[in-house]
């Protein structure tokens, strides 16, 4: 699996700063024989004499004896500006095998990095080297601080937030799908791919999700929510992400969490509840009677489950709410025109109502995971006007099938195991 190495020039604490770089420079080539196969970017300290002609970046890389492949110096403005270079340049040649040759207290501040800038899916291998170099001139010699401080840390991330808030849409502007049936007593809307800043083609550019086995960060996402947040009218401090787990379980804001669930309630003023979809539906309930709201993420495990009932039947034992009173908007999804399943599950579709099913006698037949979750919603007594798949606006005919629009949706069925995340949320006024 391909690997780079990252040579951390950006931690020293010396009078002779040139005289240190060549000395750590040497002591790395040293190590690697004088030579790797591998590619290795370097970071430098914006505020050093790198890149200046006193000392200029050729001069660096004239140190790299017998490497095939000429380092890349990073010395951008600042340590968040270099490393997200840095991301962007492993990402585009699919590179998740990171060595760091760096001291034992550069270690600790970009371990600080490493958990706001990477996931898991990217592994790190630190080599503490420069511990062992010191330089006679410098009466600091050999830092010993392997540790940083929580200022530190807090400076790092704040440091990160707003060099990423500076960053460019990756796709022109945030979109926001919104429901006519929906009160203005409420807000809400469903978002689109575009608006954000995640670049990885499948995660471009409005993902919402961070999972640990996909390359967007937590930095990275929780920046595209504040963004979303300024479109829509929300903080990052008011909003409450579900926790799926495919399943029938529903939240009631104020009671004790379960470790997952896959639809929440409530009736608090201002708190901004929202599900994620790549495919999955995300479901949104309003109730404009009782001022109640409810959200659900219901895959087609979950619409088998009962988990858009659920919501609904949460909402009326924990808040007088009627079923004839509540709005149900079901935001874009896959379709039937690209989800199939196993011939078993998709019987399960089609005793719920033949219509759901298209080509039964297949061993993969095509299933309709909304038109099942309508069946059902009506079922429980939410009144057939009151159920709304989302559209296009001015676009009425509009099917908004995940997969079938690259432009607007992130999809897993398309895209694969590294996709994004769209999401509704709601919230009262």
């Amino acid at each position: 699996m391909s690997a780079v190495t990252l040579v951390d020039l950006t931690h020293i604490r010396c009078s002779e700063y040139d005289i240190c770089v060549k000395r750590r420079i040497s002591k790395f080539c040293a190590l690697t024989g004088n030579g790797s196969q591998e590619p290795v970017f370097v970071i430098a300290d914006p505020e050093s004499s790198v890149g200046t002609d006193r000392f200029p970046r050729s001069s660096v890389l004239e140190m790299f004896i017998g490497f095939s492949n000429s380092p890349q110096v990073l010395c951008k403005s600042s340590l968040s500006a270099s490393l997200y270079s840095f991301k962007q340049a492993i990402d585009k040649e699919d590179i998740s095998n990171v060595k760091i040759m760096t001291s034992s207290h550069g270690r600790a501040l970009f371990q600080v990095y490493q958990e706001l800038l990477f996931t898991s899916a990217y592994s790190f291998e630190y080599s503490m080297i420069y511990d062992s170099v010191s330089c006679d001139s410098c009466p600091m010699g050999i830092c010993t601080h392997t540790d940083i401080s929580t200022q530190q840390a807090a400076d790092a991330k704040h440091e990160l937030c707003t060099f990423l808030q500076r960053l460019p849409a990756v796709k022109g502007d945030i979109a926001l799908l919104r429901s006519s049936v929906i009160s203005d007593c409420f807000g809400h809307g469903f978002t689109t791919r575009t608006g954000g800043i995640s670049y990885i083609s499948t995660l471009s550019s409005l993902n919402l999700f961070c999972n640990p086995r996909r390359k967007d960060s937590r930095a990275v996402v929780s920046e595209n929510l504040r963004r979303l947040g300024m479109k829509a009218g929300f903080t990052p401090q008011q909003f409450n992400l579900i926790k799926c787990n495919h399943a029938s379980d529903v939240w009631v804001m104020g009671k004790p969490a379960p470790d997952s669930y896959d639809g929440m309630v409530t009736n608090q003023v201002g708190v901004v509840i929202a599900a994620p979809g790549a495919d999955c539906m995300p479901l949104l309930f309003t109730d404009p009677v009782r001022k109640v709201i409810g959200v659900a993420h219901a895959g087609w495990k979950g619409t088998l489950m009962g988990i858009a009932m659920a919501t609904v039947n949460a909402m009326v034992s924990e808040f007088g709410s009627s079923p004839a009173d509540i709005v149900c908007v079901i935001g874009p999804s896959v379709g039937p025109c690209c989800f199939t399943l196993e011939k078993d599950s998709a019987g399960e579709f089609h005793a719920i109502h033949p219509d759901c099913v298209r080509n039964m006698d297949s061993s993969t037949p095509y299933v309709d995971i909304r038109l099942a979750t309508r069946i059902l919603l009506e079922r429980g007594g939410i009144k057939p006007a009151h159920i709304e798949d989302i559209r296009i606006p001015h676009q009425s005919q509009s099917t908004l099938c995940t997969s079938c629009h690259p432009e607007l949706f992130f999809s897993h069925v398309r895209d694969g195991l590294n996709f994004g995340t769209q999401m509704g949320f709601v919230w009262i006024k």
